[in-house]
């Protein structure tokens, strides 16, 4: 590993036990698990076929991972990597976000056109809900009254009302959206077009769009510019977007929706998370087969980590 004085601080102030980077490879139907104080994989853990969504309980007892090719969700205790369960998911499951309760986890059904709505503890479907063809983004609310579900095809973000589990608006964006995040104090709704190359803003209260971001970066051709993954941060003062095959971040200023720089990452960048702090951003880069570890404050590109094949999903453990 080459050290960088910023890298050498990093690690040395690193407690004994550090927190944890889990990364599903779609490829190789694992997880790779990277531990955040030596920058390292230090366990490689098998999974169902096609592992793409992850997800920790609010209390990290339990890891929540889609197997999409398994037509399951798979529930792992992350001390052991033993997969504990299945839940039922509907078919092709490939993202999810689990309501603040803690108990209902909200599924996008690939194949099915449907979010399929599972209550953790009894084990149960509760409710599978129509939306448009080939959904993928999910997203619940802070104050778990609305869920998002974006689909590729049709081109919508479906507003769900979780207690009804009926949808109550659909909102055109731009082609494919892919990932659906609010913002922490649940005015807005942010949903990533990866061939429209786009971030359509909403207000939440309206549902209409307040905002369009768009991307260029010189020498890199429009249709390469791909936003996916997104991940704002700890103030909602900054977002950090996965521009795919452009290979970049994308650093956008949250209050005036501007773009103000770029970060090199690893080759088709999709989804991210950041460490507990949020000084540091794991990127998961599908093509390059690595992680790429972004100093936050810096906007820089530390380190690349080798994982699996096509890493797909991203998600912070605590371990103290």
């Amino acid at each position: 590993m080459k050290y960088t004085p910023l890298l050498s601080a990093l690690l040395l102030s690193a407690p004994a036990f550090a927190d944890e980077i889990w990364v599903t490879n779609e490829k190789d139907d694992s997880i790779s698990v990277i531990d955040i104080g030596t920058l390292e994989v230090t366990r490689t853990i098998p999974t169902g076929e096609r592992p793409r969504g992850i997800i920790f309980a609010h209390d990290y007892s339990v890891v929540y991972i889609c197997a999409s090719d398994s037509d399951a969700v798979q529930v792992m205790d992350p001390e052991t990597g033993e997969i504990l369960y299945d839940l039922p998911s509907g078919e092709d499951p490939e993202q999810f976000a689990l309501h603040p309760d803690g108990r209902h986890l909200y599924i996008a059904n690939e194949n099915d056109a449907i979010t399929t709505v599972v209550d953790t503890q009894t084990r149960q479907v509760v409710a599978q809900i129509d939306v448009g063809i080939e959904p993928e983004g999910m997203a619940v609310s802070p104050d778990g009254k609305i869920a998002i579900t974006t689909s590729e095809t049709t081109n919508m973000a479906h507003w769900i009302n979780t207690e009804t589990q009926e949808l109550f608006a659909n909102t055109l964006v731009d082609s494919r959206p892919r990932d659906a995040e609010f913002v922490k104090d649940g005015t807005e709704l942010w949903v990533s077009s990866e061939i429209g190359g786009s971030i359509s803003v909403f207000d939440v209260a309206t549902q209409t769009e307040k905002a369009k971001i768009t991307f260029a970066l010189p020498n890199i051709h429009p249709d390469r510019i791909q936003p996916v993954g997104f991940e704002l941060d700890a103030d909602d003062t900054y977002a950090f977007v996965g521009l795919g095959p452009a290979n970049h971040l994308a650093v956008v200023n949250a209050k005036t929706f501007e773009v103000e720089d770029y970060i090199l990452v690893g080759r088709r960048v999709w989804h991210m998370a950041f460490n507990a702090d949020k000084s540091l951003l794991f990127t998961t880069n599908g093509v390059s087969g690595d992680v790429t570890v972004v100093d936050v404050a810096a906007r820089k590109a530390l380190k690349s980590i080798k994982v699996g094949r096509f890493p797909w999903g991203a998600a912070l453990r605590p371990t103290n």
